[in-house]
């Protein structure tokens, strides 16, 4: 008895053709993972920050912050390493923190990109403290 898997038309419609995730991709849903755990001020350095904020200001420069800011990925067929560069909020376990971003930027990529995640980078390029203004409230005010 021959089973029908549907080889007499070429496979299952689901596994025809190729898909192709562009590195961006990955790399906004690594951003958004990472920004979604608690302790997790922002994205990037200090410096890329500032680059980002003054990007924002010029007329047609964009919209909004870039999600992307602090994050690098290298994407292939089946696998993805990512990057980050983060700044924690004073007062939390870094390393409880650097743990959950990992866990959080895993599970996003592999279940949203179908991408095995072969590792995590975190460099943690600063710390916010209580007392320092937000750059937010900081541009408001010069307006």
């Amino acid at each position: 008895m021959t089973e029908n898997t549907g080889a007499k038309y070429g496979g299952a419609p689901g596994s025809r053709g190729r898909t192709t995730i562009a590195d961006v991709v990955v790399e906004k849903i690594a951003g958004m993972a990472a920004r979604d755990v608690l302790g997790v001020y922002a994205l990037g350095s200090g410096f890329v920050r500032s680059m980002g904020s003054m990007r924002e200001r010029m007329p047609g420069a964009g919209s909004g912050k870039s999600v992307t800011r602090g994050v690098d990925v290298e994407v292939g067929e089946l696998q993805a390493a990512i990057d980050l560069e983060i700044v924690v909020d004073y007062g939390v376990s870094i390393t409880d923190v650097a743990g959950a971003v990992r866990e959080n930027v895993i599970s996003a990529v592999e279940r949203m990109a179908g991408r095995e995640v072969v590792e995590v980078n975190i460099t943690v390029s600063d710390v916010k403290l209580p007392d320092e203004e937000d750059e937010e409230e900081e541009r408001q005010r010069i307006r």
